[in-house]
């Protein structure tokens, strides 16, 4: 490409394109900027990865956080309630499907970051 054809306001960006494109090829002479680019994809799916994992983690401590809440007031609710006998044969779970492993992380939180 000639000087000509490219607009005076833009050479000083193709002369630094030039110069960093010529820096990659001798720092990588193999595959120069598509490698730079390459490692900084890699990273980025790398730290999405991470931010999932991170998100679910939030998730997970919300939901424990408000299983035990329900727990305490039900255990308030109980107590001032001294009135009527418990009832053994009825026994309160607490839903902890919310709950998540290492397992389903993945495949579970994939469209946090899509």
């Amino acid at each position: 490409m000639e000087e000509k054809e490219i607009p005076e306001s833009q050479r000083t960006d193709a002369v630094s394109s030039m110069v960093y494109e010529a820096n990659a090829r001798i720092r990588d002479p193999v595959y120069g900027c598509a490698g730079a680019i390459c490692q900084l994809q890699k990273q980025v799916n790398e730290l999405q990865a991470q931010l999932a994992t991170a998100q679910a983690e939030v998730v997970n401590l919300q939901c424990q956080q408000a299983n035990l809440v329900a727990l305490i007031c039900m255990e308030k609710m109980a107590q001032s309630n001294h009135l009527q006998e418990p009832n053994f044969e009825q026994q309160q779970y607490i839903d902890t499907s919310c709950f998540l492993d290492e397992t389903n992380l993945g495949t579970s939180w994939e469209p946090l970051w899509t």
